[in-house]
């Protein structure tokens, strides 16, 4: 695959990358300046002070991170039905391809990365079954971020007094999982054909016609496997969504071993689980934005704030998980650069023939 020259890439494509590239640097622009207020509020030298206490724990960090790509790279693996199969290697190489391109490339997310891990074991997987279990995998990861932020955000509600504005924010979060999960839930239980009934509506009317009609049957090709996948493979629910859970709780653990270094007051469990829920609402929320710079500053540094530890402790937090986030990354590009990939022929590959499939795994697959 890295040796062959892909076809020129279509015209809706660029069009689309044209359209995304002044938001992209825009919010870049806005998360680099709202990183430089909350630090400076915060203080730069403390937050220095935070690093240099980290030291050498930095790696035990990273080793706490390690398992949340191991644990969701063999979820994906057990969402590929046979007669195909995809190797733990292969899905943890293209999980950390793909996360590199999102967290380096503004808007990226939107256009590219995550169609791009199928793309990258494309080689491995016919595309639409490497995208098929992706939004599989990614369904079951919806759930389990759906679980966490309700159990985070409730704990959060009930054990401290917040303010207004973080109370408002947090019960609207809590609402939000009340209504996606149930909702999720009668989706897949009723086997709504959501996407390509959208698709449908639009070309009725006229909304981009040809293209509607061109996506069509990808997107009816796609819920059949998804939902092929929840009437075949039932006893693997629970092994798939305990790799989700992990995830999560490897999250927690990567938060107190963080803190434990940095804070002053010694963390509990329950303030590290809280601010990886909080963590998670971010993500979700802004993953538009490169590393999340700025809000995750923002968001971490007040909720800290308000569980015991100083604005600083929060904003140091938030800027040792970009260090983790750009580490992964560069690990990331330099297997891109070692299979031959390169951004321009990632952007062309995931608008190829068979099918758009940039635009069927966007509309399937949430945010990490």
């Amino acid at each position: 695959m890295t040796g062959n020259n892909p076809p020129t890439r279509p015209r809706s494509s660029q069009t689309r990358s044209r359209r995304y590239a002044p938001l992209g640097i825009l919010f870049s622009i806005l998360g680099l300046l709202l990183f430089a207020y909350f630090v400076r509020s915060a203080g730069l030298s403390e937050i220095i002070s935070g690093i240099q206490r980290l030291g050498a724990g930095f790696l035990v960090v990273l080793a706490i991170s390690a398992v949340r790509h191991v644990v969701r790279s063999l979820a994906w693996t057990r969402c590929v039905e046979p007669p195909f199969r995809l190797r733990f290697r292969d899905a943890l190489s293209a999980r950390l391809m793909g996360d590199a391109l999102g967290n380096i490339i503004p808007l990226v997310n939107v256009a590219v990365s995550e169609p791009s891990k199928a793309v990258f074991v494309k080689d491995r997987l016919p595309l639409m079954v490497g995208l098929s279990a992706l939004a599989v995998e990614n369904i079951f990861y919806s759930l389990s971020v759906a679980l966490f932020i309700f159990s985070g955000t409730t704990t959060l509600l009930l054990s401290f007094s917040l303010p207004k504005p973080l109370r408002y924010a947090s019960l609207v979060a809590l609402s939000a999982t009340l209504v996606v999960v149930p909702l999720g839930y009668f989706v897949i239980r009723r086997r709504s054909k959501v996407l390509s009934g959208v698709l449908g509506f639009l070309a009725a009317r006229r909304i981009a016609r040809n293209w509607m009609i061109k996506m069509l049957p990808r997107a009816i090709t796609l819920e059949e496997r998804i939902y092929g996948f929840y009437e075949r493979n039932q006893r693997s629910f629970i092994s798939i969504f305990a790799l989700e859970l992990v995830f999560h709780l490897a999250g927690t653990a990567e938060v107190y071993a963080t803190l434990s270094f940095i804070s002053p007051v010694a963390p509990s469990w329950r303030q590290a689980f809280i601010l990886e829920s909080v963590n998670r609402v971010i993500n979700v929320a802004f993953k538009f934005v490169p590393l999340r710079a700025g809000v995750d500053e923002g968001g971490t540094g007040q909720v800290s704030k308000v569980l015991g530890f100083a604005r600083t402790t929060g904003v140091t937090l938030a800027i040792v998980r970009k260090g983790r986030d750009i580490f992964w990354s560069t690990i990331g590009v330099g297997l891109m650069l070692r299979k031959g990939f390169t951004l321009r022929g990632v952007g062309r590959e995931t608008s190829d023939d068979p099918g758009d499939a940039t635009t069927v795994a966007q509309t399937v697959a949430p945010h990490d």
